[in-house]
């Protein structure tokens, strides 16, 4: 095993949970993969070792992207929550970790260090970091596309194991086309992931989720501006809490069997099924990101030939790989674990038709992202009944799920008659915060009940 593996890969275990048996003439293999990893020397906000650096380059490397736009000035402390956040998410940064901070306006300009560096976190660099974010002041457009091709200009540099970014926007991307941002993500997906923030209400729900979801990384909304300190200071601890990037989830199916779809179903649904890449023979990766001490599940479909009463073969194996940071075009350098997914075919009606509790679960779960989505488009629409059913399933199913922060947010733009029937009526008016909001957290999920 290389030596980045020995010193930085933490435990990984992967369990697979499924019924296995399928009817007579059955094809549809499902499987919940829960990957947990433990034990990776996360050191959270503290400092590394003086000589971390020497030894080992640096562990992380990060890119603040920040808002100065001209609106950002409406209300006039927007700027100013904007700033403290910045500076505790500096505060937060780990000794001997790369980092820099990018204004962003329909221009991208690098605020500290400058010059297409990073810096290296230490109490000087930190210091003058702070310093130089004084000089920030709103002004000018929004091309968000612009700020992440910086970031990736910054982050590919860098050797880093750990490559991320933190983006806060205010407003839509109206300085550029669509199309520009959508290239953008394209280009910086596999280099860094992000997570990504809105204030306010003036932002668009689905340009900051793209940016998450594309990046690998989190989306969420910051109604208030005073709120975005904590947020930012969360966001930066769980990013040094990462100890390993470039993780992909390897699916290996049989001669004859495909992929239906490979979906991330906790924390978030996520849908990685077309961003599969080939690993020959047989196999493809979808990617994950960075890991730290966490655990995630994933929903395997996979369609098989059917086979007689009796038979019994591997429908995929799965396994989590991970690739050198030097060299990430090359082999992967250490497999973290592996798991199998099997298909019995049985002539026994009540084996074959047990659901599985964690497959059935998840399939609710992600019905429920999207009964959200099509409700409140279709109440955008002004179609009061479709919005009013699609609602109406999304709380029957986060009550059957005991999904309870979701329930609570479609309690903010629905009246609840009867939770298990799904029956509900549209509130007349809806805070604006309150649908962005649900939009923004509706992917969110729970595990299943123990």
């Amino acid at each position: 095993m290389a030596d980045f593996a020995k010193s930085q890969v933490p435990r990984f275990t992967i369990e697979v949970f499924q019924n296995e048996y399928l009817p007579r003439g059955g094809e549809e293999v499902n499987a919940i993969v829960t990957v947990t990893s433990t034990g990776g020397g996360t050191t959270g906000g503290r400092p590394l070792p003086a000589d971390a650096g020497a030894r080992r380059g640096p562990r992380a490397a990060v890119v603040i992207m920040v808002d100065c736009s001209g609106s950002m000035d409406y209300p006039p402390d927007k700027m100013r929550h904007a700033r403290q956040a910045t500076e505790a998410a500096i505060d937060t940064l780990r000794d001997g970790v790369a980092f820099a901070v990018v204004a962003g306006t329909h221009k991208a300009a690098e605020v500290f260090p400058g010059g297409g560096r990073l810096a290296t976190a230490d109490d000087a660099t930190r210091a003058r970091a702070k310093e130089a974010l004084t000089r920030l002041s709103p002004s000018g457009g929004t091309a968000i596309g612009t700020w992440l091709r910086c970031a990736r200009r910054l982050l590919g540099a860098s050797d880093a194991a750990i490559r991320h970014g933190i983006l806060l926007t205010d407003g839509r991307n109206e300085h550029e086309e669509a199309a520009q941002l959508r290239q953008a993500l394209t280009e910086c997906a596999g280099v860094f992931t992000c997570d990504a923030r809105g204030v306010g209400t003036d932002w668009d729900v689905k340009e900051v989720t793209s940016i998450a979801s594309a990046l690998l990384g989190t989306a969420d909304i910051v109604a208030e501006p005073d709120g975005l300190t904590a947020d930012f200071t969360a966001l930066m601890e769980t990013a040094m809490g990462k100890e390993i990037g470039d993780v992909s989830l390897r699916l290996w199916t049989p001669q004859g069997a495909r992929v239906r779809f490979v979906r991330q179903v906790a924390p978030a649904v996520e849908d990685l099924t077309d961003r599969r890449t080939p690993a020959p023979p047989r196999s493809g990766d979808y990617p994950t990101g960075s890991w730290g001490d966490e655990s995630r599940d994933y929903h395997v479909c996979v369609r098989v030939p059917a086979a007689g009463v009796g038979h019994e073969m591997l429908a995929a194996r799965v396994a989590l790989v991970v690739r050198e940071p030097s060299d990430p075009s090359g082999p992967p350098a250490t497999t973290l674990g592996t798991g199998l997914v099997r298909a019995v075919w049985t002539d026994d009606i009540a084996a074959s038709t047990r659901i599985n509790p964690q497959v059935a679960h998840y399939t609710g779960q992600a019905e429920l992202a999207d009964a959200i989505r099509e409700g409140l488009q279709l109440r955008k629409e002004g179609d009061v009944a479709g919005a009013t059913a699609r609602l109406g399933r999304a709380v029957q199913l986060a009550h059957a799920s005991g999904n309870a922060d979701t329930a609570r947010l479609l309690e903010k733009v629905v009246d609840v008659e009867d939770a298990p029937a799904g029956t509900v009526r549209l509130k007349a008016k809806i805070a604006e915060a309150d649908e962005m909001t649900l939009e923004t957290r509706s992917t969110k999920t729970v595990r299943v009940k123990k």
